[in-house]
Order: structure tokens, then sequence, then C-alpha cells
């Protein structure tokens, strides 16, 4: 299965499992599952920590490494990630998220998310305890 990990995930995964549901953390480790995370995480998390309301040690930069260093692979923002966001329904207003899922739509992926936002829109979405 392949997945694109909302940054929440990707930050719980590193600094904070047992926030993670069971059946997510057992999905992410899974050899045969394919783990994306998108650039966009990367830069809320730079935005978050730029503002003191994210730690992350070692900063951007670590987490770059953390990301190779457990085999995800980091998608770029795309004309066509942006010309699907353009054409989504506007019931969430978080553009990171929203980037997320026009992602995960155009890749055709399964988000990891506990967002309640991100549930609401028709994009494939995995949350499990």
């Amino acid at each position: 299965m392949r997945y694109l990990l909302d940054t929440h995930v990707v930050i719980w995964f590193f600094d904070d499992v047992d926030r993670l549901a069971k059946g997510v953390y057992d999905k992410i480790l899974d050899p045969t599952s394919e783990c994306f995370v998108s650039i966009a995480s990367a830069w809320e998390i730079a935005i978050k920590m730029g503002t003191g309301k994210l730690r992350f040690d070692g900063g951007v930069s670590e987490f770059f490494n953390a990301i190779s260093d457990n085999g995800f692979e980091i998608l770029p923002v795309t004309r066509e990630y942006l010309e699907t966001l353009e054409s989504l329904p506007l019931l969430h207003r978080d553009p990171f998220d929203r980037l997320l899922i026009s992602t995960a739509l155009t890749e055709e992926l399964t988000i990891i998310t506990a967002d309640d936002n991100i549930q609401r829109y028709e994009v494939a979405w995995i949350w499990q305890r």
C-alpha cells in the first residue's frame, strides 16, 4: 500500500510514537508499505519551529535525515498537485492540509491522519486503533 503521512503523523512517529494508533504504526513499518512525506510538511514544521509552536530536535535538517533513515520518500510540490488543489471544495482552510489532500488525490495515495478535517474530503485515509 502507498501512504502519504500527515505532518502530525510524521512528528509522532519520530518523537511521540505512543500517540500513533497501533494499526497505523504497524502499517508504516510494514515492509510492503511505501511511505511518502510531502515537502509541505517540512515547510510547515520549519514555520512552526520558527514561531516557537513546535520543537523538533535537530531542526529541519534532522527531520530530513529521519525521513531518509526510515525509508520515506519526499514528494515535491508539482503543478499537477496545484491544479488539483484549485478544484478542492473549501471544507478546510489549512493550506498545508489542502496541499496534502491534493497530493494524495493526484498520486492516488492513502493519507494516514487523525485530522477530522482531512477526513471530510473525498480522499482515501486511514486512522485505526
